[in-house]
Formats: structure tokens, sequence, C-alpha cells
């Protein structure tokens, strides 16, 4: 009863999301049922700016989607997996639906929308963009909502320079207002701010493709989608004095130790 939906980013092809989706399905288990929202990017470097108008355009068939979804299949949760500029369209998707459901307690929200996790990877939208929204009204939206981070992320520096603002997949050190962004975390623990930096492979390249190309990344996102564990639960720490989590060491260990809890037959493998 679970459905997955994944939202890819820019300068790529319709096969692109169709191969990733499947990817991620595959390593599910073919749990639940896997969706690849194509929205009409363009394999061009310069088509960037055409893409983020293309983007902030199709976060309506997004949200028509979801509620689609919500409201005349079988599904019990929906999950949202969005990468690099594809998150502009899922934070603008979650927006939309805070704004839905201002008037709505919680219990009518996770009725009417089933939003499950929500996770954003190599985010591109502005940082502050992504706060007004959730000040709005998006985190009561969704179950959880992720946020990967790296200080390695040179897509995202670049990005950063141009639009000089710092990007949501960028960690809160390089932010002005870092000390209010983690008061926040730490009354909001529905919003959790991963980093990514230590992770095995998490820097690879040009440091921006860490979902496919880390699989302590890529594992850690796998099991929050099929087990809905806490960061704690799947072996996540904080970093001292900060709502912040980072891949440890024997991340490994602790992934095994975790999934020998929920799902021993899958530890074992």
């Amino acid at each position: 009863k679970d459905v997955y939906i994944y939202v890819h980013g820019y300068k790529v092809e319709f096969e692109n999301p169709i191969l990733v989706a499947s990817e991620l399905w595959n390593f599910l288990g073919y749990n639940g049922a896997f969706i690849a929202y194509s929205w009409p990017a363009t394999r061009e470097t310069l088509a960037y700016w055409s893409d983020l108008d293309d983007a902030a355009n199709s976060a309506r068939g997004l949200r028509m989607l979801i509620t689609h979804l919500a409201e005349q299949t079988e599904a019990e949760r929906i999950h949202v997996i969005g990468y690099s500029a594809g998150t502009r369209l899922v934070a603008r998707m979650l927006a939309d639906l805070g704004m839905y459901g201002r008037f709505m307690d919680q219990d009518e929200i996770d009725r009417r929308v089933k939003l499950g996790n929500v996770i954003l990877v190599g985010s591109d939208v502005d940082r502050h963009v992504l706060g007004g929204y959730l000040l709005d009204g998006a985190l009561r939206i969704p179950q959880a909502l992720t946020v990967y981070q790296s200080s390695a992320d040179s897509a995202l520096d670049l990005s950063r320079r141009v639009f000089r603002r710092n990007r949501a997949g960028q960690t809160l050190a390089t932010d002005s207002s870092a000390d209010s962004s983690r008061e926040f975390l730490r009354h909001n623990p529905k919003l959790r701010a991963i980093d990514v930096t230590n992770a095995e492979a998490g820097t690879a390249g040009s440091g921006h493709g860490y979902l496919r190309g880390s699989p302590w990344v890529s594992s850690d996102v796998l099991v929050t989608l099929l087990y809905d564990l806490a960061p704690a639960e799947r072996g996540l720490v904080n970093l001292p004095g900060s709502p912040m989590w980072v891949f440890p060491d024997d991340y490994i260990a602790r992934l095994r130790r975790a999934l020998m809890e929920v799902d021993p037959s899958a530890a074992a493998r």
C-alpha cells in the first residue's frame, strides 16, 4: 500500500528518471508501486534557466498526482524523493499542500494527503525560500521531511554563486543564520538534516551524485522508505551540541544491528 515517487534533476532525458526509479524499486524489493515523475528537463547545460521555470510549472502536476493517489486509490502512504533541481518542485508542492491543509487538523491532513517520507537530496532550493514554506505550514504535510546536505557539493556551490543565496542542500556551516536554523531543527523533529560529507563516496566526483554514488547514502534512503526508521534508529549520530545528523565511521555495523531488530532476513543479506 506504499507509493514512491522519484523526481529527477535538470539536464536529463525522459529515460533517466525511469532508470533511477527502477533501480530504487529494485533495491526496495519491488515493494509497493514506484512512479517516475518525469518533468520536462532539457539535456543541455545552458537550459538550466528554462529548466528552473519548467520545474516550478511542474509543481502543480505533482500536487495533483499526489492528491489523486490519496483520494482515488487504495494507497496508504505516499513517499517522494526529490533530487537536485527537482527538489524545487517538491518543495513548492509541499508549500501548496501546506496552504491546502491550513484549516485542517493533523488527522485530517494525514487522511486526505497521506504523505509519508519526503526526501530532498542535493537540494537546489534557496534555503530561505524553503524555510518560508516550512513556516507557512509545509512541515505539517509529510510524516517526515529529510534534507540531505553536503559541504563538498560543487554543483550547489556554483548555484549559490550564481544566485548569491545558500542552497538547502548545503550544510548549515556556511549560513549566517545557522544558529536560528539549528534552533528550528531542535524544535521540529519532523525535519531531519543529514550531512553526507563523511559518508562513503559522499564527496566523490562533484559531490552532487551521492544518491546513487554513495552506498551509505542510498542505504539510508532505502531503509527510511522501507522501515520508516528515525535517523538514530538506523545508525546515524548527532554532532556534539548540534541537531545535525552525520554518518559515523561504523555506520554499516550500526545499520546492520538496526536491521537485525526490524528485519533479520534483510540484515543477513
